[in-house]
């Protein structure tokens, strides 16, 4: 072990540590500046989080507003708890998902720097998977949009978690032990997909770097911890919703083992490549087989990238060590003589934050920006507020596009079609709100719209109809205006709401 790694930050860690959260900062800010609302969707997890504060912070066994049933509560619950505590002290529901997942994101930075600064002994190497992490477009697409209120802080207690297990195997450190548990506990307690990936990684780190009993019960009481701390959650859904509903969600989202069908040449394929040099070069057994997991285990490439992040680091740390003319050291005007490795390292962080932010700057302003896609705009806001004022409590709607999961948390109004949250009432009910969903929001008539309705027995008060741009779970799509002409030809509908980007029909009779 070396001795950076004796204590979790130090003070030499300052300006490394530094450079990866100023990468993320520039990433976060980036994203702000180009999207004056929250992209992708969140419109599920804050009206579970007012659901809760309107319970007394009791746990609702279903959340209305999802389907006329509306769907059960099974998510874990601990981010949805600390939004019934921040929307409970007034804060705006769209402010709140457009700001807070930065701040995952920036701490999520801390325990990635430690765990490649531990793994390499290099402070510069914990900088760069930093770095890498905060600017890799696909990391940032799922932890800094809406969605990041609960992807962003799973990913960080995930990283925390793994960043413990490694020291727990490594040293055998107790506290190492407890900070797992905890960590892992709070990862159980947010979201499924990276428990796995902390279970698998554990398993990884077992087998390839302490196979010793000693290390088998360390691992073992990390996820007894971790159990402990989040039974009384799996204690409450199972007595509440029983076993289908945690089986029926597995089924669903690519399932486990689902990145086996996406496997292709493909960016994702980098860290497979890495690990493959260093397994030649070095007989890296654990980064080899932690990055097959990712690709092969997780149908989401963002977990095949954090695996690259600290591979690029272990490259960059082998590579910089082969070449002679970074032998060395060099002084520097004002300041003590440093290696010549760090001086390279420095500037290499430099450019790649410059060219890094430069590449997110531009693809998050394309017209269609395929990573940070905004579901609402004003015309939108400004419909579902007319909704909540002027339509009935109990009115359906169905809405075509992606604002429709918003609907139930601004307008608190009842959308019939969509997949939020269906996904614990199975695979089968969860595909076919999806592809209705899908299929609704690309019609270009009223007929399109009525079949679709007739198939799923949807039979809503008003349809919600996008003008001009929009998108469909996150694909750019353009309504050219033959959508409304049909409702409006149609003597089964009748204008109730019209603006420059929304038009909103009720069914007549």
């Amino acid at each position: 072990m070396s001795h950076v790694d004796d204590l979790p930050i130090q003070r030499d860690d300052a300006p490394w540590l530094g450079a990866a959260l100023g990468a993320g900062l520039l990433a976060v800010g980036i994203y702000l500046a180009t999207n004056p609302y929250p992209a992708y969707g969140a419109g599920l997890y804050l009206r579970i989080a007012d659901t809760i504060a309107a319970n007394g912070y009791a746990p609702p066994a279903r959340i209305a507003g999802y389907t006329a049933d509306g769907v059960p509560f099974a998510y874990p619950p601990l981010q949805f708890y600390a939004l019934a505590v921040l929307l409970d002290l007034g804060t705006d529901p769209v402010a709140l998902a457009r700001f807070l997942p930065g701040v995952g994101v920036l701490a999520a930075l801390v325990p990635a720097y430690l765990l490649a600064r531990g793994y390499t002994g290099s402070r510069p190497a914990g900088a760069a998977a930093g770095v890498v992490v905060a600017l890799n477009p696909q990391l940032l697409q799922w932890h800094v949009s809406a969605g990041g209120l609960v992807r962003a802080f799973a990913f960080c207690y995930a990283l925390t978690a793994i960043y413990a297990g490694y020291r727990a195997f490594e040293t055998g450190s107790r506290r190492a032990v407890a900070v797992g548990a905890l960590a892992f506990g709070a990862t159980v307690l947010t979201h499924p997909t990276y428990s796995l990936f902390v279970v698998v990684t554990y398993l990884l780190l077992w087998a390839t770097r302490d196979r010793s009993p000693a290390g088998l019960l360390r691992g073992a009481a990390v996820g007894v911890g971790g159990a402990v701390v989040a039974a009384p959650w799996l204690a409450w859904v199972t007595s509440t919703h029983g076993t289908d509903v945690l089986t029926g969600a597995a089924g669903t989202h690519g399932g486990i083992g689902g990145g086996a069908a996406t496997v292709g040449f493909s960016a994702t394929l980098l860290p497979l490549l890495g690990a493959a040099y260093l397994l030649y070069a070095r007989r890296e057994y654990f980064l080899a087989a932690w990055a097959a997991a990712a690709e092969l285990l997780f149908a989401q490439p963002r977990f095949a990238f954090t695996v690259g992040s600290v591979i690029a680091a272990v490259v960059g740390v082998d590579v910089a060590r082969r070449v002679p003319s970074l032998d060395g050291r060099v002084s520097l005007p004002g300041a003590r003589a440093v290696e010549r490795r760090e001086v390279a390292a420095a500037v290499c962080l430099l450019l790649a934050s410059v060219a890094g932010g430069g590449y997110l700057a531009y693809e998050m302003t394309l017209p269609g920006d395929p990573s940070t896609p905004e579901f609402l705009d004003d015309e939108d806001v400004a419909a579902m507020a007319w909704a909540e004022r002027e339509t009935r409590p109990d009115a359906t709607f169905v809405v075509l596009g992606d604002a429709a999961e918003w609907v139930p948390a601004l307008a608190d109004r009842t959308i019939l079609v969509g997949p939020w949250g269906v996904e614990w009432r199975g695979p089968e009910a969860y595909d076919t709100q999806l592809t209705t969903f899908e299929t609704l929001s690309r019609c270009d008539g009223v007929d399109c719209v009525e079949r679709e309705l007739a198939r799923v027995d949807a039979d809503p008060d008003y349809v919600y109809l996008p003008k001009g741009a929009y998108t469909v779970r996150g694909e750019s799509e353009v309504t050219f205006g033959s959508l409304d002409r049909s409702f409006a030809a149609s003597p089964d509908w009748e204008r109730a709401y019209e603006n420059e980007g929304v038009v909103v029909y009720r069914a007549v009779g």
